[in-house]
């Protein structure tokens, strides 16, 4: 019996001694506060997204006219093309029209240089509107930049996203 409560007192003299000096000679600083930028973001509004996106492009991008709610057939006309849109289904066609206006289209001297598209939830990846403007794009040969508004957008990211496909 002895020798049990022995060795109980070591080992609560070394649970006792393990514990780091900062707790028991400092009080605990308390936490930094984090951020809310992400929570705000997720709640903002179409328009806010908007407004942001195009603050950025204007600011950081000046050597492209923008232009906004561009249609597809702007671009490549009323055409119709067959794409493979789905891993599950064969390839069909798809009208220009029936694609998603590129939320912004950036241009040199007229020239469509990369457009910028915002989404929700999986729209850039399973949206068929979406999916026909993407692959309009790449035919046309210009940068699909996308981004989801449900995620925090920071601009430094935007931004870097944007100068790699440019």
């Amino acid at each position: 019996m002895r020798f049990l409560k022995i060795a109980k007192n070591i080992v609560e003299t070394i649970a006792e001694n393990a514990k780091p000096h900062s707790q028991t000679t400092q009080p605990s600083q308390p936490s930094q506060p984090q951020p809310k930028v992400t929570e705000e973001e997720r709640d903002w509004t179409d328009e806010q997204w908007r407004a942001y996106f195009k603050e950025i492009l204007n600011t950081e991008f000046p050597l492209y006219g923008i232009r906004e709610d561009v249609a597809v057939t702007d671009l490549v006309g009323f055409a119709n093309d067959e794409f493979q849109l789905y891993k599950t289904r064969p390839t069909q066609a798809y009208k220009a029209e029936w694609g998603q206006p590129y939320t912004f289209l950036l241009q040199q001297a007229g020239i469509p240089k990369g457009v910028v598209m915002l989404g929700k939830g999986h729209s850039h990846d399973s949206n068929v509107k979406y999916l026909i403007a993407r692959m309009y794009a790449k035919k046309m040969g210009i940068p699909y930049i996308n981004f989801y508004t449900q995620m925090p957008n920071e601009r430094d990211y935007v931004i870097s996203r944007i100068r790699k496909f440019l």
